[in-house]
């Protein structure tokens, strides 16, 4: 009888020690299913949507941006020159570190590896340790066109105009060996020379077309022949509007489109060109509010959807059938974006000014990314 006690104090014991382990195994359980839930949750989120914790300091706007082949981004400025985010630190360079102007209009990299800047005067290179201006030019060879597969296009050394060296307009091309000027087919009256002065990067067609944006022109070379899209081309006489070109885009389908500041985006599909903004009833009389006319940059994202970046009046998606405004409201405070940049991960990255920042669309809004 006096043994029974300690029986009851044993299992009593033992009883206790399963609910603990049994316990332990449960919460173990529990929270291994719960940290597998949040690694899927994770892994669902692709890469690009994560919005980073580096602001660049620009107070001008930013005008260009490149993602290079080593995993390096530039951005330009309107007039602060170039920065390079690099292993998530920003390092900033002006005309002090080698930059032939502050206004970093494009970035381009060439089969080598080298960095180029065009500037709003002039260019500089950087190849991997420091900027440098390139001043090399050959002016012997103006009307001998060619293609090749790995050309880089520069606009005239000027902020505007023409030098005595150029001349007359046209464009500088690099192949791999040296810079030379080529020019325009065309003849421009007195006073008439900043119409074909560029203002947009180049763009290679699908087709092997090179083309070239200027303020009052499109022109296309394809190896043997130009194509001029101009005021005359469009029927346009000052009263009915004229090109003020700020992009150009081609997209998955091979249309060519043409952003401008004032008469809206045309659409140029290789045998007519329309005014898009007309057409989708968008300037200022038809919309009563932010209209597509002070269009500066353009772009295509993954799923073939169209955008376009205004002065003033946000940013438009057009999805093939209709076009969505998105502004402050949605996140998106620079009041000028200037250009439109898809990533190597094809994220678009919206270049802005006022304030100045890049921004990403995370599929409802905008938000902040550099």
């Amino acid at each position: 009888m006096k043994n029974i006690p300690k029986m009851k104090v044993k299992l009593n014991r033992k009883y206790i020690l399963n609910i603990y382990y049994t316990f332990l195994i449960i919460v173990t359980i529990s929270c291994n299913n719960q940290s597998q839930s949040n690694k899927a949750k994770n892994n669902t989120q692709p890469i690009e949507s994560k919005i980073s914790d580096i602001r660049l300091k620009y107070t001008s706007g930013v005008r260009s941006i490149l993602e290079d082949s080593k995993g390096n981004i530039w951005f330009g400025s309107y007039n602060e020159g170039v920065c390079l985010l690099n292993n998530g630190k920003l390092q900033y360079f002006t005309t002090e570190n080698g930059l032939s102007h502050n206004q970093v209009r494009n970035i381009y990299e060439d089969k080598n590896g080298i960095i180029w800047f065009e500037c709003g005067r002039g260019l500089s290179t950087y190849e991997g340790k420091k900027l440098s201006i390139y001043k090399q030019r050959n002016y012997n060879s103006k009307n001998e066109w060619q293609l090749n597969d790995s050309d880089l296009w520069f606009k005239g050394d000027e902020i505007e105009g023409y030098n005595k060296l150029e001349k007359n307009p046209g464009v500088y091309q690099y192949e791999g060996r040296k810079l030379s000027y080529r020019l325009f087919p065309v003849t421009p009256k007195p006073g008439d020379g900043f119409k074909y002065y560029i203002s947009t990067p180049f763009v290679k067609a699908k087709n092997g077309t090179i083309w070239f944006g200027m303020y009052g022109a499109v022109i296309g070379y394809n190896c043997s022949n130009f194509k001029i899209i101009d005021n005359q081309y469009l029927g346009l006489n000052g009263q009915t509007g004229s090109l003020h070109i700020r992009s150009i885009m081609e997209d998955s389908k091979g249309n060519l489109w043409i952003a401008n500041n004032g008469i809206g985006v045309l659409k140029y599909d290789g045998k007519e060109t329309i005014n898009f903004t007309a057409q989708q009833k968008l300037k200022k009389e038809d919309t009563k509010g932010n209209s597509l006319e002070r269009v500066f940059s353009i772009g295509e994202d993954i799923s073939g959807n169209i955008w376009f970046g205004t002065v003033g009046s946000g940013v438009w998606k057009y999805n093939g059938t209709s076009v969505k405004n998105f502004a402050k409201d949605d996140g998106l405070d620079s009041k000028h974006i200037w250009t439109i940049y898809r990533s190597k991960q094809g994220e678009l990255w919206f270049g802005g000014a006022s304030p100045s920042g890049v921004y990403v669309f995370n599929g409802i809004s905008f938000e902040r990314k550099f």
